[in-house]
């Protein structure tokens, strides 16, 4: 199945489609400026192989939630582009804000299925949404997220494959979030009292 086939489906595969293409041109030009330091749209699309059109949208798009910034240059109709110079964008920080923007657009996401999801055929009108809250320690909580990678597996190369979806394949969001959950402060004011009170 080819990008052209999952864009004819019936519903919001165009939509879904082309949600999954921008966060995927984002996360590329972000990584490229990551890479190189600087950048043009027509430099970005020369490496990553998308037009300079749409290089130049996505620029413009991530400097408006900003994550880049203009570089300085000196005249001319070249615009480059840099990842923010405002401390956050080295080492930790820099995966820290990667993940950030992963985070804001699977958000979004989910907001456009929740506001949409009628529009969807029948079959996919519906979602496996769930959490849980589990005791574990830092290596059981590893060891539950190894075993979710694993499980999903089998499924990831058919992004880059077309040919081995089977009939009736389409692209659904797969989010998992493993983290401690830290006490409210509030909580940590009731505990302080009770020992006081001890």
């Amino acid at each position: 199945m080819t990008d052209e086939d999952l864009n004819a489906l019936p519903g919001r595969a165009s939509d879904v489609g082309d949600e999954l293409r921008e966060h995927e041109v984002r996360t590329a030009l972000l990584e490229l400026l990551a890479e190189v330091g600087t950048v043009t749209a027509t430099e970005a699309a020369a490496r990553l192989g998308y037009s300079s059109g749409l290089c130049s949208f996505h620029l413009r798009q991530l400097a408006r939630h900003g994550r880049i910034e203009e570089a300085p240059h000196h005249g001319g109709r070249a615009r480059p582009w840099r990842l923010r110079r405002d401390g956050l964008t080295h080492g930790t920080l820099a995966e820290e804000q990667f993940g950030d923007l992963a985070r804001g657009l699977e958000d979004e996401s989910w907001q456009r299925w929740l506001a949409r999801r009628d529009e969807a055929p029948a079959e996919w009108r519906h979602d496996e949404a769930f959490s849980a809250v589990a005791y574990l320690t830092p290596e059981e909580m590893s060891r539950v997220a190894d075993a979710v990678r694993r499980a999903l597996a089998p499924y990831q190369d058919r992004e880059q494959r077309p040919l081995a979806r089977p009939e009736g394949a389409r692209p659904v969001a797969l989010i998992t979030r493993l983290f401690p959950l830290l006490p409210h402060a509030t909580d940590e004011a009731g505990e302080a009292d009770a020992t006081d009170r001890a």
